[in-house]
């Protein structure tokens, strides 16, 4: 019996560390965008799908001797395809579809591992089920759970901070070789024994006392945890859009999810509908208020507890009603299938559907829909387990009302789709994420502008009237960090310019005749609205050029630029992608730099302090660094900007406009470097 439970939980903790670990190594291969994520939970979720469908074609279509020898001898193949580490052939050039080519890099890399993985649970607890008839299978699907939870809450906190990319890697694949090993025994064990204790079909006996499951257990067995999928990645979308693509924000949405399950299936006693039902209800309540009118000011402090607790509750509610509809372990595999192929619908409705058919994050007001409607639905066809009387009235009553304004906001969401607000100019949405564009103000009346969002985040604007279109405004006008690196290079000479991310194309403002301005943009949705909706690169007197791409690989594959400034202005979320902080990217950035030119950060961000991580980089590379602070001015419609500011030229910070214009860096002692092997962003959130 310990054998089993062992091998489950280090199953599953392998299962969830992969997901991190492959997903932190192809994150900066796509510029570091949020929908890495999603697209890897999509494919994990497919895995988890077909590993259980081979657990339930093993034990049903097999003999026991037969499905021990077909899983040894996929997990000898498995051990051949060790370590998890993609060649660098797999990045891409800038072109391919990102979505196909991350599932196509998964499924060679870790795809037979995960997908035996994925199977452990269920194949394990049948087996366990054949040989200990008077214990309960489904302790073990909640061990397996706990498994993947502290396998995920360890990567932010442990792995991830003092270990390399490499050393993960490896790491995890000897801890797959000890768990081959471990499944290979258990497997011995829980198939010989039944092939010598019952030559027939398990459980034949109790066939008339067990009928199969109808079509409504079905439904929910399906509906009820594709509601959980599509609530865990409809939040983790909203965190990591508009905070940042980190670990962290892909931890704890998915370790909140995993305790949900832990607590539905480790016994009727710690799911209480009577509390979940209403605190769900508030929760909905809260996430609605939130969502359409504070989510673009709130303070993570506010954002993280109120999304993260309707998470909970939503998923508590869906997977606690999961297990009270748990059938007898005759039919444990089917039930097991179910629930991945609604994990998977799930998946495949945020990260394939909803990307294709709406515009905008309609996805999660839908998933809180839908989970208020399954909870309503559930508590109506099984009232056992609430109040009676005055109570059961009352929580019944809360979810209608919390129903009913979910329908309300989502219904509102939609039909924006055929009734947009006034000013809206674009709404569209690709793999990198929700792009907007729209007019404020009155056309012809001074400040009015046109902006342009990524999710939440102001990425440029420019003014309406038509005499001052050429003016560089919000992050990047004169007084700002990247105004002032540009003015000091002087009026004399023509200047080499590169720019990480395009946005509006605001910074080609600053462009002369002989200038070259080149900038480098991985998402071709914002090259063609800087080139339709805005006039920056249209009137720039400047050579403008944009270079499609992640930045990175198309520096590396450059020949010397020598650039007079080189700026940094690329975002995923509200922060830099970390894989442009890196070592190894400022050794990319100094190959293109001048000896005397200047390198630009732009890092104005809500959530995550960059500095210190700069100054250890500034350091390394022997480069005098100053943090450039200005405030906002609506008539002049400049933002708030932090910028910093780098030079391996001692004497750049003397002079005007640069002299005194900025403060030195802070030192942190206790902030590691951060290369291509190693970065941690959980000690910089503010």
């Amino acid at each position: 019996m310990a054998l089993f439970a062992a091998t489950i939980f280090l199953g599953s903790f392998l299962l969830f560390q992969v997901e991190l670990i492959i997903a932190r190594i192809v994150l900066p291969w796509f510029g570091g965008a949020a929908a890495v994520w999603t697209t890897c939970l999509l494919f994990f979720q497919i895995m988890l799908l077909l590993g259980y469908l081979y657990a339930h074609g093993l034990v049903r279509y097999f003999r026991p001797k037969t499905q021990f020898l077909i899983h040894l001898a996929l997990l000898v193949a498995a051990a051949f395809l060790l370590p998890i580490l993609p060649d660098a052939s797999w990045k891409p050039a800038g072109t391919e579809a990102p979505l196909l080519r991350i599932l196509t890099l998964l499924t060679a890399v870790v795809g037979l591992s995960f997908f035996l993985l994925s199977s452990t649970s269920p194949l394990l607890s049948y087996w366990f089920a054949r040989n200990f008839p008077g214990s309960s299978p489904y302790r073990l699907y909640a061990l397996s759970n706990l498994g993947s939870m502290l396998g995920l809450l360890s990567y932010p906190t442990l792995v991830e901070p003092n270990l390399t990319i490499r050393a993960q890697a490896y790491g995890w694949s000897g801890a797959f070789l000890a768990f081959s090993a471990m499944c290979a025994l258990a497997s011995g064990k829980g198939t010989l024994k039944s092939q010598r204790t019952s030559a027939t079909p398990p459980d034949t006996a109790v066939e008339e006392e067990a009928p199969p499951p109808g079509a409504e257990q079905w439904f929910f067995w399906i509906a009820l945890p594709a509601s959980g999928s599509v609530l865990l990645l409809g939040v983790t979308n909203h965190l990591t859009q508009n905070v940042a693509a980190i670990p962290f924000l892909w931890v704890l949405p998915l370790s909140l999810y995993l305790l949900s399950f832990t607590l539905a299936f480790c016994g009727p006693t710690l799911y209480s509908r009577n509390f979940y039902t209403p605190l769900l209800a508030v929760s909905i309540l809260g996430m609605e208020v939130l969502f359409i009118t504070l989510f673009v000011v709130a303070p993570l402090k506010i954002l993280l507890p109120v999304f993260c607790i309707g998470l909970f509750a939503g998923c508590m509610v869906c997977h606690g009603e999961l297990a009270r509809m748990a059938p007898d372990p005759r039919y444990l595999t089917r039930y097991y299938l179910a629930i991945a192929a609604g994990g998977a619908l799930g998946g495949i409705f945020v990260g394939v559907a909803a990307p294709l058919f709406f515009r905008t994050t309609y996805e999660l007001p839908l998933g809180i829909a839908a989970c208020a409607i399954l909870a309503l639905g559930s508590s109506v066809r099984n009232p056992d387990g609430y109040n009676r009387g005055q109570g059961r009235r009352f929580q019944r009553a809360l979810l209608i009302l919390a129903s009913g304004i979910s329908i309300a906001v989502a219904g509102y969401l939609i039909l924006m789709i055929f009734q947009p607000p006034k000013g809206l100019r674009l709404l569209d949405r690709n793999f990198f994420g929700v792009i907007k564009v729209a007019d404020t103000g009155t056309p012809g009346v001074r400040n009015s502008q046109r902006i342009l969002s990524h999710g939440s985040i102001n990425h440029g604007a420019q003014f309406l009237q038509p005499d001052r279109r050429r003016e560089p405004i919000t992050y990047f006008h004169p007084d700002s960090g990247v105004g002032l690196a540009i003015r000091s290079r002087g009026f004399s000479n023509p200047l080499r310019v590169g720019i990480i991310g395009l946005g509006a194309g605001i910074i080609a403002a600053y462009g002369r005749t002989r200038d070259v301005y080149r900038f480098y943009e991985i998402n071709p949705l914002m090259v063609k609205i800087a080139k339709t909706d805005f006039t920056y690169l249209q009137d720039s007197r400047a050579e403008v050029e944009v270079i499609l791409g992640d930045a990175r690989l198309s520096l590396e594959r450059e020949t010397q630029q020598n650039y007079d400034v080189f700026i940094v202005d690329a975002f995923s979320g509200d922060a830099i992608p970390i894989h442009l902080l890196t070592r190894e990217a400022f050794q990319q950035y100094l190959r293109h730099i001048k000896k005397d030119g200047i390198l630009a950060l732009h890092i104005s961000n809500r959530y995550i302090d960059l500095k210190p991580v700069i100054q250890r980089l500034a350091e390394k590379v022997v480069m005098e660094s100053i943090a450039v602070n200005t405030a906002g001015n609506p008539e002049t419609g400049a933002e708030a900007a932090e910028w910093v500011l780098l030079s391996a030229a001692k004497d750049t910070f003397e002079k005007p406009p640069l002299r005194g214009a900025g403060t030195a860096l802070p030192w942190t002692p206790d902030v590691r470097m951060w290369t291509d092997d190693y970065s941690s962003l959980f000690r910089l959130l503010k």
